[in-house]
Formats: structure tokens, sequence, C-alpha cells
């Protein structure tokens, strides 16, 4: 209703309007009463003039004062009788005005969709409009029989007990909402706002109310606030919620020492399995049946000694909060636990309950988790510092072996700050060009001579340079190692360039450089070295290419797509490392590869040890026999290259000869060893 209707409503109530009529009705008896009594009044002065006490004087001007004052009082009493007409239709008007307010109230409190009523000072119903049964189920009898406040909530009763003497007091009601019961037992929610009537003398004796329905109002506005916090899918607290809920844990573990939590991250492995498989329909469907396992777990596992009933009045809400974060990731918080030991006895419990194979479209499913814990003893007031640790934990899990679960802690924590605090520094350094190359030289074992270099990455911080074991990994992790060796096989071929016009030779020197596993799956990488070489004017054939055993020896058809493609090009290929793969030998046979490059950890080893000699042995026999070259790397002594040497092995690269340096330094190698290689010839 709006605030119109509603003064109308209040200005015309089935109280008020009988009173105005007894009014009216008053004002109109005592018009009618003064009419008469003047009347009567001017009739007896009028006629008085005829008594026989009044003299009769024949004097003409006596008479003509007589007619006067009977004209005079004549013209009062038509005056006044025209007063008294004008008065009764005023009234009459009135009373009009009010039959059509009272109709209108009749109207408007008939048919509107709110319920008004009528209270009186004591509660007590006066007035109850026909939407009370079509909106409670309340006929007018039930409604006669009890008080305005029976049907309302006792939670909300004082509420309202309150605003209505408010409303007394002050005048004006404030809108407030309650809830008030059914006939059918059901509770529904109402908005109200009420008016004060005041009576004669100033004072509200009673109050109309008008309320309104927003039962299904309410319901929607709490499903959205639902649907906020809570996943879509499994109906199970979303991120948002869970993180609330865990800074009001974290909050209260740092006002109270006895107070412990947990948090439990459950990752599901290889789910992407699940969705490419069966597809994303089953995947959801099996989310939804580990969201319940996991629940029944969290329920289960509570059977865990903890202490309850410790006094704490701010404690959450939930003990235990399981939520999904997105996609296969699952969260738990353990609430009020005596040790952290407890989370990991819940979260063996959870991996055996996922054990468990789930049945989906009728196909048996078997998973297994990686669970990532972290415990209140954390130094962390922020929830998603404490989130990120339990995330920590859970990939060092996975990294681990999968299907288990690690515990986060300082050390933990420390690593992946100076993780992070690395990769921003590697970005920045790109950014800033503080990568150098380096090369090591490749030396003929029969010559002596150097037949080439491998180009090598190195980082030159303002503290010195940073060996590539201390950032080459992160930058192929965060993808940043594909602009390096693209800027390093530039500037290496670029380097080689000049040394070949200064030391020409037959054949001339080669460039060795390194494809990682992220560059290898690059699907554009032979179109980008041969537009590379095509722009430096560089001789494809004096560059070899190097890729690890586990990648030239993987997936053959995609591998073998890509070294074709490669070998297209001109450019020589090598398989880096050789020796700590699984390699087949057949597949090796099918793999067009030019030279195999024996690991160092062999190499430093077969002079000690009988089997590292052997397997050099092998290796070199097996290229041999293969038509491919061979190159041992991590060459540090004489007995080496004396080994080596007896084994036919072509070509070595190591420390013994040099160890990596920048571009200055490999000019005087060069010039030096073309030195002594002549002089050695000369002899």
């Amino acid at each position: 209703m709006d605030q119109q209707a509603f003064q109308e409503v209040n200005q015309n109530s089935p109280e008020a309007i009988p009173t105005q009529m007894r009014q009216i009705d008053g004002r109109e008896w005592w018009l009618w009463g003064f009419a008469i009594a003047v009347t009567l009044a001017l009739t007896l002065g009028i006629v008085s003039f005829t008594f026989p006490w009044f003299r009769w004087d024949s004097d003409a001007s006596y008479w003509f004062d007589l007619r006067e004052w009977v004209r005079g009082l004549a013209a009062l009493v038509l005056l006044f009788d025209f007063y008294t007409v004008y008065q009764h239709f005023q009234l009459h008007r009135i009373r009009r005005q009010l039959a059509e307010r009272d109709q209108l109230f009749q109207l408007i409190s008939e048919n509107a969709a709110d319920m008004i009523a009528l209270v009186g000072s004591d509660g007590r119903r006066l007035y109850n409009s026909p939407a009370y049964e079509k909106v409670l189920g309340y006929s007018p009898e039930d409604l006669k029989s009890s008080s305005s406040f029976d049907q309302i909530h006792p939670d909300d009763r004082p509420r309202v007990l309150k605003a209505a003497e408010q409303a007394r007091l002050t005048g004006h009601g404030e809108p407030m909402e309650y809830r008030i019961r059914h006939k059918d037992g059901s509770w529904r929610t109402l908005e109200s706002t009420a008016s004060p009537i005041r009576n004669a003398k100033g004072l509200t004796d009673k109050l109309v109310i008008v309320n309104r329905d927003i039962t299904e109002r309410k319901r929607a506005e709490e499903l959205l606030a639902h649907n906020a916090f809570h996943d879509g899918l499994t109906n199970l607290p979303n991120r948002a919620l869970f993180l609330d809920r865990l800074q009001h844990a974290l909050t209260l573990s740092k006002r109270h020492a006895n107070y412990k939590f947990a948090v439990l991250l459950i990752d599901i492995d290889e789910f992407k399995i699940v969705n490419d498989s069966l597809g994303h329909t089953a995947g959801d469907e099996l989310l939804i049946k580990i969201g319940q396992r996991l629940k029944d777990a969290v329920r289960r596992a509570d059977t865990v000694s903890r202490p309850r009933g410790n006094g704490l009045v701010d404690k959450p809400i939930n003990d235990d909060t399981l939520a999904r974060l997105g996609g296969d990731e699952f969260t738990i918080l353990l609430d009020d636990i005596r040790d952290p030991i407890e989370a990991v006895r819940v979260a063996e419990r959870v991996q055996s309950e996922l054990a468990t194979p789930f049945v989906v479209n009728q196909q048996e499913i078997v998973i297994s988790a990686s669970i990532g814990i972290t415990a209140s003893t954390s130094p962390h007031t922020q929830a998603e510092d404490l989130l990120r640790d339990a995330d920590i934990a859970m990939y060092r899990a996975k990294r681990a072996g999968k299907a288990r679960c690690e515990v986060s802690d300082t050390a933990m924590h420390d690593a992946a700050v100076k993780r992070l605090r690395l990769e921003t520094d590697l970005r920045k350094a790109f950014d800033q060009g503080e990568f150098r190359v380096f090369y090591q030289p490749i030396v003929s074992l029969q010559t002596g001579k150097i037949t080439g270099f491998e180009a090598l990455t190195r980082w030159q911080r303002p503290e010195g340079i940073l060996p590539p074991i201390e950032f080459i990994a992160v930058a192929e992790e965060i993808g940043l190692i594909i602009p390096m060796n693209r800027q390093l096989r530039r500037e290496a071929c670029q380097q080689l360039r000049s040394w070949q016009s200064e030391f020409p030779a037959n054949p001339p020197l080669t460039m060795s450089v390194n494809i990682t596993p992220k560059e290898f799956a690059q699907p554009d990488l032979a179109s980008e070295i041969g537009k590379t070489l095509a722009e430096i004017g560089f001789d494809p054939a004096c560059l070899q290419l190097e890729i690890i055993e586990t990648i030239a020896m993987g997936d053959a058809e995609k591998s073998g797509q890509v070294l074709a493609q490669l070998k297209a090009l001109g450019v020589r290929m090598s398989i880096d490392d050789f020796g700590t793969g699984y390699s087949s030998l057949s597949r090796l046979r099918r793999i067009p590869v030019d030279t195999l490059k024996i690991d160092r950890a062999f190499i430093m080893n077969m002079n000690s040890d009988p089997e590292s000699h052997e397997i050099v042995r092998v290796i070199i026999m097996l290229a041999h026999n293969l038509g491919l070259k061979v190159v041992a790397e991590g060459t540090e002594t004489e007995e080496h290259i004396r080994l080596l040497k007896q084994l036919n092995c072509e070509m070595a690269q190591g420390y013994s000869y040099s160890r990596p340096a920048d571009a200055q330094a490999m000019l005087k190698l060069l010039a030096r060893n073309r030195a002594a290689v002549a002089a050695s010839a000369g002899r």
C-alpha cells in the first residue's frame, strides 16, 4: 500500500469515521436547537407588541417606529433562517463526504493485498481487513477470539511490542519485519508499519497497522545470499565463505592460546583424465559424489577427541567447514582440535574414503587425492596466506608421488617466498637484459682442436653470476625459458658467424643450443628457428639442437613430427644426457639425430667405477653402430680423456678444456687452441 492510501486509511478508519459522524450529529442538533430558540425569541418579541401593557399611541411617529421594529425583527428572523438552511446544507455535504470516505475505506481495506488492522492500546483487535483471511487463513471469528500478538513469533514479539510503544509515544511508526504464524502452522514474514490515532485529548489510544506479506521476497533474498556463498554444483560453501570462516578462526586463535584449528586442502589426482575420457557431465557428477563422501568423512572424523564447551563465545558457528574452492579442489576447516596430528588422521581417513570406487554412468572410477595441511600455529594473520601454505603443501604432496598428504611448515613457507621473489626477479632480469650467453668449447679427442661450442645462459646479477641450476627450472615452469632461449639462439648464432670469419675451418665451427621440453611443445618451434637463421644468414648445418632423452623417446608420433620439421631446416640434432633415461633401441634407430651426448654422471665415474666405464663403452659402441657421433660431457681430468680415446669417442666437453665463459674469453681460447694445434702439427 502506498503512502497516500495509507493516509486515507488513517484518516478514515472504521473507528474514526463514527466519531466524526457523532460530532456532526451533535453540531446539527445544536444548530437546530439554537435556530428554534432564536426564532421563538424573535417571534415572542414581535407578538409582545400586541400585549395590553404596551402603550397604544395614536401618534403617527409611534406607529412608524413600531413598523420599523417589526420589519427589523422579521428581517433578522429571515436572515437567521437563511443561515440555518446554509449550515444544514454544509452539514449535509460533510456527511456525504464522510460517507464517501467510509466507502473508499471499505473499498481499500477489502480489496488491498496488504493486511490492515486497527488495534487498541491493550492489543485488542478493533478491525481486521479481509486480506488477513486471504494471506494468513484466519477468519474474522478466529481473529476476534485472539490478541493481535498471539500469532507473532515468540522471538519477534518483544521487538513488535517495543515498536508499537514507540509509535504511541513519538506519533511515528518505523517499518519493521517480523514472523507471524499462518493458520496451517507455517511461519510467514511480514513488513509492518504502525501509525497512531489520537483521541480528543491528543493522546494515542489506537494504532492503524498495515502489514505486507514479504515471505517470498525474503526467500528469494536468502536464496541469493546462499548462492553468493555456496558452490552451485555441490551446494558446499565456496571460497568466499570458507575464507570468511577461516579468517574468523584465525582471529580467534590469536586471541585464545588454547584454541587450535587446521586446514586441509584436497586436490583430486588426475581429475582431468575423467573429464577428457568420460565428459564434463560425468566429471560434474563425480564431483558431487566426492563432495558428499567428504561430508560423510568429516562427520565421522568428528569422533576425534576435541575439547568442547571451552568458554569461547565467539567460536565459529560450524565445528567443521567443508568447501569447494573450484575445479577439483576441496577444503576442510577442522575447528578446535587438540593437536595438529589430528589433522593428519582426518586426512588419512579422507584418503581412505576416497579410495573406495565411485560409480558414474554405470562405470567404476577409482581416484586418489593429494592433501596439503596447515595449522593455526602458522604466524600468518590473513586467511589467504594460510590457505596458500596449504596449497603449497598439497603441491609438495603431488610432487612426492600423489595420493599422500604433506604438512606445511615455516621452512616450506620461506621456500615459497623465495620462489616467488625469484620469479619476479627473473621477469625483471629479462626485461632489463641481465641474461648473458656463456660458451663452453667442444673439442675433438683425436686432434685436440675446438670443433664447436655449446651456448649456455647465465644470469648477471649485481652480486655476481648466478649458475643455471638456480633459475633455469623456474624459468621453465613460468614459461620465461622460451623468450630466453630465443634470445640466446640469435646471439649465439651471430657470435659464431664472427668466429667462423676469424677462424675458418673445414668443417666449420658449430654451435649447440638446448631445446627445453616447453619449447619442444611449441607448435611453431621449427618455423621460429628457421626464421631466425634466415634473418641472420646462418648456415643451418652449423647449428646443433640438443634435446633431452626423455623428450626424444616420449610420444613417438608427436616427437617424430617435431624432429622431422627441425631436420627439414638442415640443422643437426643431438640427444643430451643420454643414458639417464629408458631408451628403446628400436626407437633410437628411427629418430633423426646425429649425435649422442653421454651424461656427465657416467664420465666422471668411469675411471673409478667399472659399471660406469662399461655403460660409456656400450653407448659409444651403440652410437657408432647407428652411424652417430658421440660427445662426452663432464670431461675433467687427463684420465677421462685417455679412457675416452681408448673407446674411440669423437668429442669431449668439460672443465679439462674450459669452464663456460663469455665471448671474449672464448675468442682468446680459440686463438690459443689454433696456435697449439698448428704447433703440434708442425712437429
